[in-house]
């Protein structure tokens, strides 16, 4: 009988950097973020410059011509994906509050941003 291996858990943080539209970033960070869930890991993602925008409700993009995406984001928790994490100074800076996200997240000073960014094994910039 073969011996079964350990399962080995890694912590990988999505960092999104860029607005939701004009580049493909956002989007390829959220589809790659449903696909490692797939592997079972301790997924975690954090919203920080621009990429705040990424979770505003109710985004308009008919007149960009393009599909919205945003309401991907509610998925998240159905792929365990449930450490979602939003730069403090970022959000104010745009005039964002909680309450204009999508989903719920959890406001995080840029210090703590830093320290939970030590504590993975990867961060994968979007």
């Amino acid at each position: 009988m073969e011996k079964e291996k350990p399962k080995i858990v890694k912590k990988i943080m999505f960092v999104m950097r860029h607005a939701p539209h004009g580049t493909i970033y956002s989007y390829e960070g959220l589809e790659t973020a449903l696909i490692m869930a797939a592997y079972e890991q301790d997924l975690s993602m954090t919203f920080i410059g621009d990429g705040v925008f990424t979770l505003v409700k109710n985004q308009k993009t008919e007149s960009l011509g393009t599909k919205g995406f945003v309401a991907t984001y509610g998925v998240l928790e159905d792929y365990g994906i449930e450490k979602i994490y939003v730069d403090k100074q970022s959000m104010e800076d745009r005039g964002l509050k909680p309450d204009d996200f999508i989903i719920p997240v959890q406001v995080k000073e840029t210090s703590e941003i830093s320290a939970l960014m030590e504590e993975q094994d990867a961060t994968v910039p979007y």
